[in-house]
């Protein structure tokens, strides 16, 4: 049997920005719905963990995102800890600030594995530049938001 129902038309793509918090630096990488791809950004400077707002807002405005993906930290046991909170109001600040539904996602293991990344790259080649903190931010950020883009995380 034929369902002759006409079918709800699929989600148009959408723009996504993701960020890795820290204290130094703000990751950041931009991906879409459509590729389910993300590509790292420069990274933002950051002194004692408050970002350098001017840049971000510049950077929001370019892009143009449908969503903020933020990783947040976790214990290596699953627990929260100290710096999951402030991940938590850094992400409810983003998301007032710029009026954008903002997700979570873990991010355990997403610097190392972005760091991984890159070194790999250099050694074959495909990277020229070496590998420095910034670029391992904002890869962990690409990281953070193709987990979202795979369907982890929590929406606020």
């Amino acid at each position: 049997m034929v369902d002759a129902r006409p079918r709800a038309p699929p989600p148009s793509p959408q723009i996504l920005l993701g960020i890795d918090y820290g204290l130094r630096r703000v990751g950041v990488a931009a991906g879409d719905t459509l590729t389910c791809r993300a590509r790292p950004l420069p990274a933002i400077p950051a002194h004692d963990g408050v970002p350098d707002w001017a840049q971000l807002d510049r950077l929001c405005k370019d892009i143009g995102p449908a969503r903020v993906v933020v990783g947040c930290p976790y214990h290596i046991d699953g627990s929260e800890g100290d710096w999951t909170k402030r991940v938590r109001n850094f992400a409810a600040d983003l998301g007032r600030r710029w009026s954008l539904p903002v997700s979570l996602v873990d991010e355990r293991f997403t610097s190392q594995d972005a760091k991984t990344e890159l070194r790999n790259a250099r050694a074959s080649g495909v990277r020229s530049k070496r590998v420095v903190r910034a670029a391992i931010d904002s890869g962990a950020a690409a990281l953070i938001l193709e987990r979202w883009m795979s369907g982890e995380g929590e929406d606020r």
